[in-house]
């Protein structure tokens, strides 16, 4: 099993949940964090420090946000690793309450 970031994370990408990682296994797009399933060990300490609860153990990932596991899968093969915390997006806090952000996400 893995680890999944879901829509809540678009338009804000917090990163608390990179300084917590062990192995590193965050990717960071323009706007939104993905989690390298090849790379994560399913230790589940980046849950509790994501502040807007983007982060999900794939077995747990709701059914409306499913379509994230394999996104996640596809833009970890494309974006960076980030392995250390970074400011918010500028309007993270108003974005954070927002549904639906999908049409948002940019790659």
């Amino acid at each position: 099993m893995t680890h999944v970031v879901t829509e809540s994370c678009i338009k804000c990408r917090y990163t608390d949940c990179v300084d917590v990682c062990p192995v590193d296994c965050f990717r960071k797009g323009p706007n939104f964090l993905v989690i390298d399933p090849d790379e994560c060990i399913d230790c589940a300490v980046c849950i509790p420090e994501c502040p807007v609860n983007a982060i999900y153990a794939e077995e747990d990932v709701p059914e409306d946000q499913k379509a994230y596991i394999a996104l996640n899968v596809e833009l970890a093969a494309q974006w960076p690793s980030i392995t250390r915390s970074e400011a918010a997006l500028p309007d993270a806090d108003e974005w954070a309450k927002v549904k639906d952000k999908l049409s948002h996400l940019e790659r």
